[in-house]
């Protein structure tokens, strides 16, 4: 039995016979296919894995990927041809009157390919059911997170000595890429975030030409994925020397995450950790400029789950993991994000991230 499945059909809403994840093309991968098979290599592109209410677990791949797939503990099947494949998995099913979906990551065009496979068969959404299973991480999930997380911290605490005078946005996201994978990353968990100046007031700004000038906000967000799992951390640096402006901004910001990291533990609600860093922030005189959510779980997605949004009434619980990342920002002048990576303990909080959280003036 492979606990994770199991688990699946335990938390799902729906009562199902089987439960099918079938795999597009990148980007149309579900993240759920690795997390039931426990693959961390190959891209498994045209993949299904097909999940029994008693833990065990069906895959099909192609020859491509025949030989990663066997480090599953699934029982894998090969298919030559697509007709071979559609058989294959008729045979598996087609038994079974209701058969769960995962609506959150299957394509529309893949979803007709299954109710054409199987006209008379009911397909029901259990997409609820990953959710509830993933906001819980086992023992090997937070280990792979923590890992990528002294990754993320090892990259952090070298930019300050990267950094230099007429550097580009593109530049120090190279730098940032190169480290993050040369200490062990798989690749980084996003597109890396490193803004100068006023475009450090663009929350999902990316990179770009832009030089930087003494003076300067420098945001560097970014994460190390190993094994499929991620980290996300974020630290905002002046380049130079900083004004008063930049040291309330940060401060505030600092503040706040630390408002927000007293409240964490288990069931309190997610909503009111973001209530409460938004009432503090708007506080002070940057009333209005904190314009997103305090944070969001973490894990195979570096958006999984869970989010310390506005309205989310869900209750944190023992073994989530989430990101904690207030900020400031001002349009016309640039951002101030701190952003750490923390795991829900029974009596609170542990910060998997551990970078230094005080202002630097980097020159």
């Amino acid at each position: 039995m492979i606990p994770r499945v199991k688990n699946v059909f335990l938390n799902s809403k729906q009562t199902v016979d089987c439960i099918v994840l079938k795999n597009a093309t990148i980007p149309f991968i579900d993240d759920n296919f690795f997390y039931v098979t426990n693959l961390d290599q190959g891209l498994f592109e045209g993949a299904c894995s097909v999940l029994y209410s008693d833990g065990t677990l069906d895959i099909l791949v192609s020859e491509l990927e025949a030989e990663s797939a066997r480090k599953s503990p699934a029982h894998v099947h090969v298919y030559k041809t697509r007709d071979e494949f559609s058989q294959t998995l008729r045979n598996l099913i087609e038994s079974f009157p209701t058969i769960g979906v995962n609506a959150n990551g299957l394509s529309y065009l893949e979803f007709n390919k299954l109710t054409g496979l199987l006209p008379n068969t009911k397909f029901v959404d259990v997409s609820d059911g990953f959710l509830k299973t993933r906001l819980i991480k086992d023992e090997q999930e937070i280990q792979r997170i923590k890992k990528a997380c002294v990754i993320a911290d090892e990259t952090m605490i070298t930019i300050p000595d990267i950094v230099t005078d007429g550097m580009s946005e593109d530049e120090l996201a190279a730098e940032i890429n190169y480290s993050l994978q040369s200490l062990g990353a798989d690749k980084p968990a996003f597109d890396t975030i490193s803004s100068f100046g006023k475009n450090s007031a663009e929350p999902h700004y990316g990179h770009g030409y832009v030089k930087l000038q003494t003076g300067s906000f420098v945001l560097c967000d970014f994460g190390a994925c190993y094994k499929r799992y991620n980290s996300d951390i974020t630290r905002t640096f002046v380049f130079g020397n900083a004004t008063e402006k930049h040291k309330e901004m940060y401060e505030t910001v600092l503040q706040a995450q630390q408002v927000a990291f007293e409240m964490i533990k288990p069931g309190v609600k997610a909503g009111d950790v973001h209530k409460a860093v938004q009432s503090y922030i708007d506080s002070t005189k940057f009333k209005g400029r904190f314009i997103h959510s305090t944070g969001h779980g973490l894990g195979l997605a570096v958006h999984d789950g869970i989010g310390l949004a506005l309205d989310n009434t869900m209750e944190l619980k023992e073994n989530m993991v989430l990101t904690v990342e207030p900020g400031v920002y001002l349009p016309g002048f640039g951002g101030v994000r701190i952003e750490d990576d923390i795991l829900v303990k029974k009596e609170g909080m542990e910060l998997l991230t551990k970078s230094p959280r005080d202002f630097i003036e980097i020159g």
